[in-house]
């Protein structure tokens, strides 16, 4: 049985830290992409950032200089360390591994989500 788990969310004050971590079980990830995504009310999910299974990492430019993204292949982990937070920041942050096949076929799995609140 595939199972993500994220831990690390919590309510912090705006310019503080928090550090995710998304421990992965079940199957071979390393042929996954892993990474983090996040929600808030009312929009949709949106991807936060991604390490490939070749160790490319991408950020989107909402998090560049501020959020760290780090995978442990041999563990099946992958950790996201934020800096700076910002009140826009809150959502429920979500761990998500994805793969593509040779056909394009896709396969996705995802987390139950950590509530992260940025707020003083």
């Amino acid at each position: 049985q595939v199972q993500l788990v994220e831990s690390g969310g919590g309510l912090v004050q705006p310019g503080g830290s928090l550090k995710l971590s998304c421990a992965a079980s079940g199957t071979d990830f390393s042929r996954y992409m892993m990474g983090w995504y996040r929600q808030t009310s009312g929009k949709q999910r949106e991807p936060v950032a991604r390490v490939s299974r070749g160790k490319r990492i991408l950020y989107e430019d909402f998090v560049k200089g501020r959020f760290t993204i780090s995978r442990d292949f041999a563990e099946n982990k992958v950790y996201l360390q934020m800096n700076s937070l910002k009140p826009e920041d809150t959502a429920v942050y979500f761990c998500n591994a994805n793969y593509v096949g040779g056909l394009g076929e896709e396969t996705d799995y995802w987390g139950q989500g950590t509530q992260v609140t940025v707020s003083s």
